[in-house]
């Protein structure tokens, strides 16, 4: 069993040598034999079954034909030159093209030679077409193909260098031939018997060449496992390293602040949800352990109160607490909320952004050292240098998927000791996700709404209902209420959808006229203080109409905005719909969210819409997003990279990580060190991934 073996260079590999080494490490991004093992084909395609020309009806699958070339010729000038042949079985006939390379087909094939053809069926003028096919002549008895073959993705370097899907398959054939003995099992033998598994050796031949359906089933079976198992384990055993190693402040009063608060100041009766979720991080901040919690719950489920409690506690004992927010709205949006939570009770908080004054950032730096400041809010601006406090103990940070790793890891060194740690997020994550991007944090979940708020109706409606609209507009409006106008703002098609938001402003602008009505409006586009002014004109109620881009969808609260109308829904992902929805319904009166599409919506569109009036519940929405969306989308550039799987899939194969998750979690509580020979092969492999990659999740 060899390490060296695997870490050889690939261009020491037959058939590969420096040249085609360069195009392999550039194109493919693969540099040694074990990355070529691990480069696993995206499909196999069954060459043990031959088709009869007449049964070809659709152009989904490959076929294989067997049968005599009858005729060649070519047609088209210069570019639009194409070599045509004929193939004829007994069932009958079908043509052969050919755009490229006909200078090295066309000697290959001969009139009145049997061929074993191999393509996709393409449609051209009611009948099937083959463009491109593998074609080889074939001999008297030649037997069919080994029955399941590997295609490999490439790219169209690769391929011109003869590093298509066949290239790769024939160098990797040429480093499975050398495996006995080489390769390293990485489980130990009581998961292998408890979860069935096969050889690593045999996982990697049967991946790459499957000698039949059934174990090709059981090598995919035995990866996706071993990727779940290990990316589980790392996360569980730094979450018990973080534990034994790292010592947190220890919060053990509940004093005066908290108190004062939550018996005279407590703007409602928390929810159960919410009491649970305060007790369980006062337990976390109390014991001395480090705090690292996630808090998921919905919009408008009261994650802000409980983070005021929290950092409440945190005054008690002497720490001061800050708050990071992705966007200057929300940042601005919390600190009203806290700024009037804390009006005459002597605990102080401030506002740093990108905006705050010279003169304002000075007088808050002395404040954070000489301590006289209790609570910081604020943006990015929190993560800079010249941000040092007297002693924080608690960071809480909202929305945390909109903030790169590394700038989170920058909170950890404003002190000795690393502060308290409260992720908030209004994303609901399913469990699948959060158990493992979120791993090494501890889950806690809002899962009720504050009393008084009432379920909002949502409705899906055409462009031919306007009239229907605006009259249902008018009367909220009558009744003293307030109305969301959204549209999309998607990058590529910018000055599209601005040429859409003024459309849209200015028809609204006609059938709700001045001075009987008044109308804001908010997009990407504006300056900060004119975005800022026509937000506060709605927020005070100065005008009954936003017309706005999706800037909205996080941090407005405005109680009596009632109605959210969604323009061209289909174009927003479901996530978003409901963040926008979740603008409405903040108040004690009854609230709708309607949707506005034309009448040729895609089948993911016609889900997504469906969804969002089916249901309010922010888990099930999740759910069906990251069905409809995968992984990577839902968590955002900066998270998915901690996925990072090969081979499994965190949706489909979802009972799969749970066990695994289980297995991970029995083995550290039975050898937390992984010291017990059993387990040395896994301590290895543990080893080696770590070592290979550096792992900024442990940075909540």
């Amino acid at each position: 069993m060899s390490h060296a073996f695997l870490s050889t260079s690939i261009e020491y590999l037959k058939g590969v040598g420096p040249k085609r080494a360069e195009i392999i490490k550039k194109e493919l991004g693969i540099y040694t034999y074990e990355q070529l093992l691990s480069y696993y084909p995206f499909r196999y395609i069954d060459r043990s079954k031959v088709h009869q020309i007449k049964n070809i009806n659709s152009t989904e699958i490959h076929v294989q034909l067997k049968g005599k070339i009858t005729r060649i010729s070519e047609a088209g000038e210069k570019r639009g030159k194409r070599l045509i042949a004929q193939l004829q079985d007994d069932t009958g006939s079908i043509e052969l093209v050919w755009f490229k390379g006909i200078k090295w087909v066309k000697p290959k094939l001969s009139v009145g030679k049997e061929y074993t053809i191999f393509g996709k069926p393409s449609q051209f003028s009611n009948s099937y077409n083959l463009v491109h096919p593998e074609f080889e002549e074939r001999q008297i008895n030649q037997p069919i193909q080994a029955s399941l073959q590997p295609v490999y993705s490439s790219t169209e370097k690769a391929n011109s260098s003869g590093l298509n899907s066949k290239g790769i398959a024939k160098i990797t054939k040429a480093l499975v031939l050398q495996l006995a003995g080489h390769i390293p099992e990485t489980l130990s033998r009581r998961i292998m018997n408890e979860m069935k598994l096969i050889s690593k050796e045999k996982v990697l031949r049967e991946i790459h060449f499957p000698t039949n359906a059934e174990n090709l089933k059981k090598a995919i079976y035995r990866l996706k496992f071993e990727e779940f198992f290990f990316l589980q384990l790392r996360l569980l055993k730094q979450k018990v390293v973080q534990e034994q190693k790292l010592k947190g402040f220890v919060f053990e009063t509940i004093g005066e602040s908290f108190n004062t608060f939550y018996n005279t100041k407590l703007p409602f009766e928390l929810t159960n949800a919410q009491k649970r979720v305060v007790k369980e991080i006062r337990h976390d901040m109390g014991t001395g352990k480090h705090m690292n919690r996630l808090l998921q719950g919905d919009v408008g489920s009261g994650k802000t109160l409980v983070g005021l409690l929290s950092m409440l506690i945190a005054k008690d004992n002497g720490f001061q607490s800050l708050l990071m927010a992705p966007t200057e709205i929300l940042a601005t949006q919390h600190y009203a909320t806290i700024h009037n939570y804390l009006e005459g009770t002597g605990v102080t908080c401030a506002l740093l952004t990108g905006s705050s004054k010279t003169s304002e950032r000075k007088v808050i730096h002395e404040q954070l050292l000489n301590g006289k400041l209790d609570i910081l809010i604020g943006t990015h601006a929190l993560l800079e240098d010249i941000v040092q406090f007297k002693n924080l103990g608690l960071s809480i940070i909202d929305e945390q998927h909109r903030f790169g790793v590394k700038q989170r890891s920058k909170l950890w060194k404003k002190n000795s000791i690393p502060p308290h740690v409260l992720v908030m997020t209004a994303t609901p994550i399913p469990r699948t996700l959060a158990m493992t991007v979120y791993g090494d944090l501890d889950i806690s979940v809002i899962d009720e709404l504050p009393p008084g708020r009432k379920e909002i109706t949502t409705l899906h409606k055409f462009d031919k209902d306007r009239l229907y609209v605006f009259k249902f507009m008018e009367k909220q409006i009558a009744e003293g209420r307030q109305v969301y106008v959204v549209y999309p703002l998607i990058d590529e098609s910018e000055h599209l959808d601005f040429k859409d938001l003024m459309d849209g402003y200015e028809s609204m602008a006609r059938r709700f006229p001045l001075p009987t009505y008044r109308l804001s409006i908010v997009h990407g586009k504006m300056k900060a203080a004119d975005k800022e002014y026509e937000m506060q004109q709605f927020a005070k109620g100065h005008t009954q109409i936003m017309v706005a881009t999706t800037v909205i969808e996080v941090g407005v609260n405005v109680p009596n905005a009632t109605v959210m109308i969604i323009e061209s829904a289909n174009k927003f992902g479901l996530s978003q719909l409901h963040q926008l929805r979740g603008r409405v319904g903040r108040g004690s009166d009854k609230s709708y969210c309607i949707l506005m599409t034309d009448y040729k919506l895609s089948e993911t569109a016609r889900t997504r819409i469906e969804t969002m009036v089916r249901t309010n519940d922010g888990f099930e929405i999740a759910e069906e997003d990251l069905k409809l969306r995968g992984p990577g989308d839902i968590l955002g550039t900066q998270q998915s990279g901690v996925l990072d799987l090969k081979i499994g899939d965190l949706i489909k194969d979802n009972k799969l990580v749970a066990t695994a998750r289980n297995l991970a979690g029995e083995l550290l509580k039975l050898d937390p060190s992984l010291e017990l020979q059993e387990n040395y092969l896994i301590r290895q492999q543990l080893a080696e991934l770590i070592r290979r990659k550096p792992n900024w999740g442990r940075i909540s």
